[in-house]
C-alpha cells in the first residue's frame, strides 16, 4: 500500500479526561465557570494568539504540550556544562526548545506576572524532572535562586513557583530552597564592565559571551549555612527556567558538591538552542525546530 494512504497509527489523546467521581467533575465545572465568569469582568487575551477570554487558549494550550512531550538531553548545546574533550560535567534535561508558544508562554509568565500559566508551564517541568529522575525518586529538586535586582523588580522568583506547580505532580521528591545568591565582588565583572556595576550588578547576561558569563557567575551562589546538613550526602537535582551557556547551572552545581550534596543533573523548562542529536544516551527530541524561532524569541535580561 501507498504509505501516504495508509492510516495514521493510533495515538492517545493529549486532552484530560472527565473525572470520574461526580465531586471532581462539579469542582471542574465550578472552576470553568468561574473562568467564564472573571473572563467578563476582566477581559483577557492569549499570550499567544490574542484571542479572546483567555490567557492561553485551547489551541496554544494543546501547542505547548506538543512542544514539551518529549524531553531532551541539552548539556551538548551548552558550552559551560562540557569540557574540551567533549565530556559531559553535569547532564540536563529540558522539557522543551525555547521557541513559538513555550517561549511566549515563559515570558508572559516572567515580565508579565501572567501566573495563571504557571500550572501549564509546571506541568512541562514536572515531565521533565520525571525523564531526569528515570524512574527514581527521593531527589531533592533545588531551585536556582533569581538575582536581587530581578526579583526586586518581579516582585517574585519564577523558578520557584514553577517548581512550587511542578512537585505537586512529582509525589516521592522534596523540594530543598537552600541556594542563594553572594554579593558580587568587583573581580567577578568582566572589563568594560566594572563603570555599570552600580546599574547593571545583577542586571542579567544578555550580551557576554562564554567566558564572560562564566567569570561573572563564578563564586555567586552558596548554600546557606543553616540548612547545609539537608543537602548533605542527599542526591539533588537543579531546576531553573531556561538553559542558555550553563554558566548559571555550573555554579550552582559547584555550589552544591562544596556542601557534600550529590548533584545527579539539571532541569530547565526550556533550552535556547537544538540538542546534539548524535549524543547516545541523549532523551528523544520533540519537533523539528527552526534556528530563526530561536532569534526571534531570544531571552532578555536575567532570563
Amino acid at each position: 500500500m501507498d504509505p501516504d494512504l495508509a492510516p495514521h497509527p493510533p495515538s492517545a489523546a493529549l486532552h484530560r479526561a472527565e473525572h470520574q467521581a461526580a465531586f471532581l467533575r462539579l469542582l471542574d465545572w465550578m472552576a470553568g465557570a468561574a473562568e467564564d465568569l472573571l473572563a467578563l469582568v476582566v477581559p483577557v487575551d492569549c499570550v499567544c494568539c490574542g484571542s479572546e477570554d483567555h490567557s492561553l487558549c485551547p489551541s496554544c494550550a494543546g501547542r505547548l504540550r506538543q512542544l514539551t512531550r518529549q524531553p531532551f538531553r541539552a548539556e551538548s548545546a551548552a558550552p559551560a556544562l562540557m569540557d574540551v574533550a567533549g565530556t559531559v560535567i553535569l547532564p540536563v534535561v529540558a522539557a522543551g526548545v525555547y521557541r513559538d508558544e513555550l517561549a511566549q508562554g515563559l515570558l508572559s509568565f516572567k515580565r508579565h506576572g501572567q501566573h495563571q500559566l504557571g500550572k501549564s508551564l509546571g506541568r512541562a517541568l514536572a515531565s521533565a524532572v520525571r525523564a531526569s529522575a528515570r524512574g527514581g525518586t527521593g531527589f531533592l529538586l533545588v531551585p536556582v535562586p533569581t538575582s536581587t535586582s530581578a526579583y526586586v523588580s518581579r516582585g517574585f522568583s519564577p523558578v520557584h513557583l514553577l517548581l512550587k506547580q511542578a512537585a505537586r505532580q512529582l509525589p516521592g521528591f522534596d523540594v530543598a530552597d537552600v541556594l542563594r545568591k553572594t554579593p558580587a565582588p568587583w573581580g567577578r565583572f568582566p572589563d568594560g564592565y566594572k563603570g555599570l556595576v552600580s546599574r547593571k550588578a545583577s542586571a542579567g547576561q544578555k550580551g557576554l559571551g562564554r567566558g564572560a558569563r562564566s567569570r561573572r557567575v563564578r563564586g555567586s551562589m552558596q548554600v546557606k549555612f543553616r540548612v547545609r546538613t539537608k543537602v548533605t550526602g542527599r542526591p539533588c537535582i537543579l531546576i531553573d527556567d531556561v538553559l542558555t551557556t550553563g554558566a548559571t547551572l555550573g555554579e550552582a552545581a559547584r555550589a552544591l558538591h562544596l556542601a557534600g550534596a550529590q548533584v545527579r543533573g539539571a532541569v530547565v523548562l526550556a533550552a535556547t538552542r537544538p540538542p546534539d542529536a548524535a549524543a547516545s544516551d541523549a532523551i528523544p527530541a520533540g519537533p523539528p525546530w527552526n534556528h530563526d524561532d530561536l532569534e526571534k524569541n531570544k531571552p532578555g535580561k536575567d532570563e
